[in-house]
């Protein structure tokens, strides 16, 4: 039997008064001066007035607040101050900076002994865990001041394509019986909640079976039209390889294989689209295009004939996705959207592929758009300022063009 090497967490057993604040801690009275230790609470970057009262009796409590409070991460470290993350800004907490034997007490609400006991090996964990009112995906990580974790809230109910105001040709996309999607974007910019609401739409609408492997399982899908069944590495399967190669004898009609990391991967993905299989998968890329470079760029030069032929056979489309300020003070995603057309597969074949953005921006009537053309229409509806838009193209000086002529 394991025994956890960590002592008891100090922490109070009381629960998590509710109706506690959010925010930082009360600034000082306006007549007097401001300490240079205070500086930080006036900046924009955290609610000014704000009160998080006491640390939370417990991890759960810490995680409720901030599913109340609608924040996307959780970071805890020893060494340091808890914060958290609201719409895309880190929130300082105002609490007492964790010490060892609290983080371990964090720990232990979550992962078992064997678990903790591989990290403590490895110095990094991947999972998840579910609370009674939110999922979380877990990180853990060695750092110069000690261990540490961030916990990224998955929302229980799944958002729908409506609810996120996504493009209609998503719908199209998803219908089809076969091929490669690819949902792509940095590190926390949707792609997972984007993916989600495409695989609910199936599941909605088309009697399918649906199988999904993921390091770690994510959104959690109930069967209603499909049958939906979950697999997460390390607790079903002890290789994502070998599910993903499993995968293609388990009677599936539509794989979601979470994130593309390798030629094996990439290869697999392949061969199921070509054997009658809808394959969803995520790249951490930051448009169309330079997505199926990076999928080309996985091969050797000597096989890059090959790929590209087998690539422009059997990817439908690639949706890039990005995050952005919007003038209420929340966010909202714009997208960069490849329909594999044709045209398209012709200039892959090639390796042309800097003439797919130009198909890309005159082809709406294909469900296709290109993050400048999304970013300049929410500029349009008010939605989002020139200057934040601007920000976030990758070509800013072709964006501000389009401002000039149009706003």
């Amino acid at each position: 039997m394991t025994t956890s090497p960590f002592p008891p967490s100090p922490l109070p057993p009381a629960p998590f008064p509710a109706g506690a604040g959010a925010g930082l801690p009360l600034p000082p009275p306006a007549s007097a001066a401001p300490s240079p230790a205070a500086t930080p609470a006036a900046t924009p970057t955290a609610p000014p007035s704000a009160d998080l009262g006491p640390l939370p009796a417990n991890l759960e409590a810490i995680v409720r607040l901030a599913n109340e409070r609608n924040f996307s991460d959780v970071h805890l470290g020893v060494g340091e101050e808890p914060r958290y993350r609201g719409r895309g800004e880190m929130l300082r907490t105002g609490w007492p900076v964790t010490d060892q034997a609290t983080f371990n007490g964090w720990m232990r609400e979550m992962l078992s002994p064997a678990e903790v006991d591989n990290f403590l090996r490895d110095k990094e964990y991947d999972g998840s865990h579910a609370f009674p009112f939110v999922r979380v995906r877990i990180n853990l990580m060695d750092s110069l001041r000690g261990p540490a974790m961030v916990l990224r809230l998955i929302p229980q109910k799944i958002a729908t394509l409506e609810d996120l105001n996504l493009p209609e040709v998503l719908k199209e996309i998803c219908g089809r019986p076969k091929g490669m999607i690819l949902v792509t974007g940095p590190t926390g910019s949707g792609k997972s909640t984007t993916l989600a609401a495409m695989i609910d739409w199936i599941n909605s609408n088309m009697s399918r079976h649906i199988l999904t492997i993921e390091d770690p399982t994510e959104f959690v899908h109930e069967s209603r039209q499909s049958l939906i069944r979950h697999r997460e590495v390390g607790q079903h399967t002890k290789v994502f390889h070998n599910a993903l190669r499993a995968a293609l004898r388990e009677d599936p009609d539509v794989i979601l294989i979470g994130e593309i990391r390798d030629q094996e991967t990439v290869a697999t993905a392949i061969e199921a689209s070509q054997t009658g299989h809808l394959v969803f998968g995520t790249l951490h890329t930051n448009s169309a295009v330079k997505t199926v470079e990076r999928v080309l760029g996985m091969y050797p030069p000597t096989e890059q004939d090959s790929v590209r032929r087998a690539v422009s056979e059997t990817l439908l489309a690639v949706v890039a996705q990005g995050l952005l300020k919007t003038t209420d003070g929340k966010r909202c995603a714009y997208h960069d959207i490849l329909i594999n057309t044709d045209a398209c597969k012709d200039y892959i074949q090639r390796g042309e592929l800097d003439e797919i953005e130009e198909i890309m921006n005159r082809s709406a009537f294909d469900g296709m758009q290109t993050a400048n053309q999304a970013l300049l229409k929410l500029v349009q509806d008010g939605r989002v300022e020139a200057e934040d838009a601007l920000a976030q193209s990758l070509k800013p000086n072709e964006l501000a063009q389009a401002l000039r002529g149009r706003t």
